[in-house]
């Protein structure tokens, strides 16, 4: 059981700071922030949990059996993630890429401590048997200092791409003839960058929000695994029995002069190959949720609707549905995992193309963050413009990718590629 309190926060930015910082004690971490981003399906402006009561760490075999257990064993808040190589749980696919980072392909916790923000509110919830710690760490939370960090420095990290920029285009050309064949007709490539080094996981999140200010940012802690994300898309939530889905599909620079911006802007909008990428994971959304939802149900709301963001602009779409009685949260999301956005289409034999393309495990990068509420619902994240760090290791590394169709120009699919990668190649080499 727990035990809450609301208390009013007159300097909301300055309380997530300290907030955070004290947080670093704990040896699990999950930190949701949407930067005041306006969001019409979000409960809360952000939330931390902290210090596992209960986990749950699995690889992918029967990895989603475990977690409806979980979850029903708790009957509490839940966080964690969902690695993208769980589709081996689902379908008969395998993951043989060289893996850099080799965290868990699932975690999840109980918090003893959660911060729930919500308009100038914080509500306190601790499990009994830590409540009367409240007090005390509300005293620490507001004596913590919120000066610069004096964290590990890395101005010497340099980043270095998994692929040559001439591999990349040769594996283009060879996914484009699986199109001209027709064994898919779109798919989600994906690159890695990384270093071996050290960082300061907080510092980096930090610089990477005040370069992003993304509506799904993730600062999450197991131990020695970090994931600090940046992400500007949700997968999919559950609240009762509506299920909404965000996918993204079309990326444009921003710049700094307002007239360039707004014809980067109209450019996008207007781009019939940017728009014809995402109708066909608009598609591919609808198609995964008809599976579970109540006949008739499954509309899309909004079609390639435009949202500009602090680096770049992008073409999202919004799909709901109602979820039919019988099924349970976690099979909402095995109907529909992993998103499209990530994939392709057909969906299967999209990854399983990908698979034997690409030269690196994805990992936790093009999965999922988010939690489980006690009573069934869920919000989860899309793990992308993510740094992954193994501390343990001094691993770092960062993915990108872009959405390959008939269309697709090689050498123009890099440069989005690169333009994703900027703000988190900048942060990291300082």
């Amino acid at each position: 059981m727990r035990r809450a309190k609301k208390i009013e926060v007159n300097d909301i930015p300055d309380f997530k700071i300290k907030l955070l910082k004290w947080a670093q004690s704990y040896s699990e971490v999950t930190w949701l922030d949407s930067n005041e981003c306006s969001q019409a399906y979000s409960n809360f402006d952000a939330v931390l949990a902290v210090d596992a009561f209960t986990s749950l760490k699995t690889g992918f075999d029967q990895a989603f059996d475990q977690l409806h257990d979980y979850h029903l064993k708790t009957s509490d808040w839940i966080f964690g993630y969902l690695s993208y190589d769980l589709k081996n749980n689902l379908e008969d696919l395998e993951s043989s890429n060289f893996d850099g980072l080799r965290f868990p392909e699932l975690f999840f916790f109980q918090p003893k401590k959660l911060f729930f923000f919500k308009n100038g509110t914080v509500t306190i919830q601790y499990l009994n048997c830590v409540f009367k710690e409240m007090d005390n760490d509300l005293r620490q939370i507001k004596n913590t200092a919120t000066s610069t960090f004096n964290g590990i420095k890395h101005n010497a990290l340099k980043i270095k791409p998994r692929l040559s920029q001439q591999h990349y285009i040769d594996l283009i050309q060879k996914l484009k003839s699986h199109i001209q064949r027709g064994d898919i007709y779109e798919a989600n490539f994906c690159q890695e960058f990384y270093a071996n080094g050290e960082i300061d996981p907080l510092l980096t999140f930090e610089r990477l929000q005040d370069l992003s200010l993304p509506p799904f940012a993730v600062f999450f802690k197991n131990k020695s695994n970090f994931l600090l994300s940046a992400s500007p898309e949700r997968y999919l939530k559950k609240e009762g029995n509506l299920l909404i889905s965000q996918p993204i599909k079309g990326t444009a620079a921003r710049s700094s002069n307002a007239t360039e911006d707004l014809n980067l802007k109209n450019n996008l909008l207007a781009d019939p190959k940017e728009r014809s990428e995402n109708v066909m994971i608009v598609d591919l959304v609808r198609n995964d949720l008809s599976r579970i939802a109540k006949k008739g149900s499954v509309i899309v709301e909004e079609l390639h609707a435009i949202y500009s963001f602090k680096q770049v602009h992008h073409l999202i779409s919004t799909i709901k549905a109602e979820l039919r009685p019988e099924i349970s949260a976690v099979d909402a999301i095995c109907a529909s995992y992993p998103m499209g956005s990530m994939t392709g289409a057909p969906k299967i034999s999209a990854m399983k193309i990908i698979e034997n393309l690409e030269c690196s495990k994805r990992g936790l990068y093009s999965g999922s963050v988010g939690y489980f509420t006690p009573d069934g619902n869920f919000d989860f994240n899309v793990v992308i413009r993510s740094i992954l760090y193994n501390a343990k290791t001094s691993y770092v590394s960062l993915s990108v990718g872009s959405a390959i169709t008939a269309k697709s120009v090689p050498e123009k699919e890099y440069e989005e590629c690169l333009i994703k990668a900027k703000a988190l190649i900048e942060v990291l080499e300082n």
